[in-house]
């Protein structure tokens, strides 16, 4: 076989793995390995081809890692993302509250409901009144509202 073909299977290997673990990161080092295959076929020295899919692959990951995809600190939290949680922004009715605490139908069962940190400043020196309030965050089988 030719130096090509194994560079070519290298990276086909790469893909494949990375359709199980579902980043973007091992794609980016097949790319490099594509740029050893082709590099391989345009007749180039073993160690230039090397250098080539190496520096190629390096290059991809860290402008993977400089794009929108790669930033990890601007997601938000999954439990606050109303991609990921559709309840987020529903509005509930709260008949009544005590000590902070309400428990309401919600979807077919029974949530225990609280309010966000802002709100419960604001309701520090009374009870929250009973009402529509809206769905900011779920944590666990608690609903985090604001009025």
């Amino acid at each position: 076989m030719a130096d090509w073909s194994f560079w070519l299977i290298a990276a086909g290997v790469a893909v494949t793995v990375e359709l199980f673990i579902g980043t973007f990161y091992l794609l980016m080092i097949a790319v490099g390995l594509a740029f050893g295959a082709l590099a391989a076929a345009i007749g180039l020295a073993l160690p230039i081809q090397t250098m080539l899919a190496a520096i190629v692959g390096v290059a991809a990951t860290i402008g993977l890692r400089r794009s929108r995809f790669g930033k990890m600190g601007s997601r938000t939290d999954a439990e606050r993302d109303p991609n990921v949680n559709l309840d987020i922004g529903q509005a509930i009715i709260v008949p009544a509250w005590q000590d902070g605490v309400a428990r309401v139908m919600y979807r077919g069962a029974l949530w225990d409901v609280e309010l966000d940190r802002a709100a419960a400043a604001a309701t520090a020196t009374h009870a929250p009144a009973p009402g529509k309030y809206i769905i900011r965050e779920v944590r666990g089988s608690r609903l985090i509202v604001t009025a």
